[in-house]
Formats: C-alpha cells, sequence, structure tokens
C-alpha cells in the first residue's frame, strides 16, 4: 500500500511539473485558414498570451490534420516575401505572441483530407518546460480583401 501511494505521489508530481508554464498561457481567437481545394498546406494562427512571471518558448506544434507542422514566420529577403521555419516562439512574461497572417504563424503541411469551414483542429503546442497546451483551432475561410475605398467626389466651380 505505501507503495502505491508512493507511486500516486510521484505521479501527481509529475503531472505538476507537466502542467508548469502551459498553465501560464491563454490562447485567443486560434483559427486555420481553410485551404483552397487540392492545396497542400495551411497556416493556423492566434495570440497566445503569458500571464506568469518567466518567458516561455513554443518549441513544437501538432495537429492531426496534417503529416508536417512547424513554426514559421514571414521574412522579407531581398524584396521578396518568404516563409521560413523558426525554432521557437517566445512569449515574454506578461506578454503575447501573436501569431498572424505574414507573420509567425503555424504551418499545416501535407494535409491528410480536405478541411471544412466549421471543422475544429486540435493543435498541441509543446513548451520550453516540457509541458503542453491544447488549442481547438477552427476552419475560417480567408476574409475577402476589401474593397477599395471609394473616390472622393471632386468638387468643381463653374
Amino acid at each position: 500500500m505505501k507503495k502505491l501511494s508512493m507511486l500516486i505521489t510521484g505521479l501527481t508530481l509529475a503531472t505538476g511539473v507537466l502542467a508548469g508554464a502551459a498553465d501560464q498561457l491563454t490562447v485567443q481567437d486560434p483559427y486555420v485558414r481553410l485551404a483552397p481545394p487540392n492545396a497542400p498546406a495551411t497556416g493556423a494562427f492566434m495570440v497566445i498570451r503569458n500571464g506568469g512571471d518567466k518567458d516561455v518558448k513554443v518549441l513544437k506544434a501538432d495537429n492531426p490534420v496534417s503529416r508536417v507542422t512547424e513554426l514559421h514566420t514571414h521574412l522579407n529577403e531581398g524584396g521578396v516575401m518568404k516563409m521560413r521555419p523558426v525554432a521557437a516562439i517566445e512569449v515574454k512574461a506578461k506578454g503575447e505572441a501573436v501569431l498572424k497572417p505574414g507573420g509567425l504563424h503555424v504551418m499545416m503541411i501535407d494535409l491528410k483530407a480536405p478541411m471544412k469551414e466549421g471543422d475544429v483542429v486540435p493543435i498541441t503546442l509543446t513548451l520550453d518546460d516540457g509541458s503542453t497546451k491544447q488549442v481547438d483551432a477552427k476552419v475560417v475561410r480567408p476574409m475577402a480583401a476589401p474593397a477599395p475605398a471609394p473616390m472622393p467626389m471632386m468638387e468643381h466651380k463653374h
């Protein structure tokens, strides 16, 4: 009985350690951009807030709908925007990391099946202390480009 009690205590402590930094994070507005038919990849976006007193790094992301998942950013290389993997996404203590189109994001590569608007994709973020945070991101249609503003009326004086 004593061994069982020690095992339960050990598992409880281990679970507490694994919760770690993940307990300090909140995620707002997670979504996955709906990929066009036959597109091999798409992106996931969100705002990750750190309510804790220590900086946290997201080292990895996983999901069940793509074969490869990478943390990415966009860089301007010689006037050409290119996506590049990053080793980590840092979330400063009492700060936030904004994952958005044209910036940091979770890249979902080699999609296993087409997604449809309204689907929910569970994304697991792995942090630098080994803890994980699951985020449920809804699949949404990309927003259309805003219509151009109407030309102002020219005032003609006769």
